[in-house]
């Protein structure tokens, strides 16, 4: 593209990649993302994996500048109860102040031994596609810092991994890059918690979140992502992960919306008896957007993956869902599902849902399926017969509809986090939450 083609942000984006400075040895993936990033086009309507959701918000948000940490990031921001290493970085940076002790299974890019920085090396950028990815290229162009997961052998993480992403509003608006690389090695095991959160006040900010996984074979990755931050924040990221020969994943994630809020999934399974197991929550209010885009590749056989995915969509909000399941020719004795289901909770809510199924295999067991709903009358009549008032009866109801897949998170402070707060999100009466088990 001539540089007048050129959108003020991918612009602007070049020209701060270019101002910040990392280790010699990120170089190379740096310049790589640096002409990915400039040479791809901006996405629009007519882009297919942009179509409902348009980028203006970035674009005049002037956020090409990075963040400067405010004294007072604590207020407002609630973190897990959980016995786990607690890593925390405000606004991109690392506070080893409010941070465990990295044990030795992960470590920071920037202090990195020549073996860490080789499997860094080894695998940084090659689990996620940047050609398809744009923000993924962006994420290379802008990676100074970030951390490693590796786990040996046979090994195990002792403790949950639990990393908290503080988003704070800044004088002027502002970028984060958050990178994340989880390598396990053959029968290792790891759980990980990335947790991002803001107090309530107005952001102003982008956070460009990558994380990437390569499970070995026989290994075992428990992944959770939270994205909780305040609706006014512009995040998009992404979560790409290769599992090899019996490896086996299970996800689980949750989403508010934003002005601008969009996460992709990509799992690919690339070694024999792999099974992956992912499901969502995604629940946008007032004006707000959510985009979730997975895809699910079958690239050998004897795979098995579950993806359910739900959504509560209020207000005037916006959610966006794609779906994709992907069946390579070789991919024989696949068996993959894929679920949507969405509750709309006012008529002017929007929903735009593509589940996808493309098969090259003929020796397969696949299913799909979507639906858009708004509350049933019969259990709505059943409730409020019962002396319950019609808007306990609605929350209730929408409660319940998420509560379904929270009591298949494995973790137990994740349910325990979420779930009064997530039923307190659907009422304005504190009465309600008697009626709502949630422990």
């Amino acid at each position: 593209m001539t540089d007048k083609l050129i959108p003020h942000f991918q612009k602007r984006a070049a020209v701060l990649a270019a101002q910040q400075s990392s280790p010699d040895w990120l170089a190379a993936l740096r310049q790589e993302g640096v002409e990915q990033w400039s040479s791809t086009p901006w996405p629009d309507r007519k882009t297919e994996r942009w179509k409902y959701t348009p980028l203006m918000p970035l674009q005049t948000a002037d956020v090409a500048r990075w963040a400067e940490t405010a004294a007072d990031w604590q207020d407002g921001v609630e973190w897990l109860d959980i016995d786990a290493t607690r890593l925390v970085f405000v606004d991109g940076v690392f506070v080893p102040e409010h941070s465990s002790e990295l044990p030795p299974e992960v470590v920071r890019f920037g202090s990195a031994d020549s073996a860490a920085r080789e499997v860094i090396k080894k695998h940084l950028g090659r689990t996620v596609d940047a050609d398809k990815h744009l923000f993924a290229a962006l994420s290379n162009a802008w990676v100074a810092d970030g951390l490693l997961v590796h786990v040996q052998a046979g090994q195990q993480l002792e403790k949950p991994l639990y990393l908290v992403h503080v988003s704070t509003p800044n004088a002027e608006p502002a970028s984060a890059n958050q990178r994340l690389l989880v390598v396990l090695e053959r029968g290792a095991q790891a759980e990980v918690i990335e947790h991002y959160a803001s107090g309530a006040q107005e952001q102003n900010g982008f956070v460009n979140a990558l994380t990437e996984a390569v499970v070995g074979e026989n290994a075992q990755l428990h992944h959770y992502r939270l994205n909780l931050e305040e609706e006014n924040l512009l995040h998009v990221g992404g979560v790409h992960v290769d599992l090899h020969r019996s490896a086996r994943v299970r996800a689980f994630t949750i989403a508010q919306g934003s002005r601008l809020k969009r996460i992709d999934y990509q799992i690919n399974h690339v070694g024999e008896g792999g099974e992956s197991d992912l499901q969502g929550l995604y629940l946008p209010r007032n004006n707000q957007l959510i985009d979730y885009h997975t895809e699910l590749n079958h690239m050998v056989p004897n795979c098995t993956s579950r993806e359910v995915f739900h959504g509560i969509v209020g207000d005037s909000a916006k959610a966006v869902f794609s779906g994709r399941i992907y069946i390579h020719p070789q991919a024989q004795k696949t068996l993959a599902e894929l679920n949507n289901k969405n509750l709309l909770t006012s008529n002017k809510a929007d929903v735009n849902t593509k589940p996808e199924l493309e098969i090259y295999a003929d020796d397969v067991k696949c299913a799909h399926g979507a639906t858009v709903s708004q509350l049933d009358f019969e259990a709505m009549h059943y409730l409020q017969s019962r002396g319950i008032p019609r808007d306990e009866a609605e929350v209730m109801l929408s409660f319940g509809f998420i509560n379904e897949l929270l009591q298949e998170v494995a973790q137990p402070a994740v349910r325990a986090y979420l779930a009064p707060r997530l039923a307190q999100m659907f009422s304005t009466s504190s009465e309600l939450l008697r009626h709502i088990e949630y422990e």
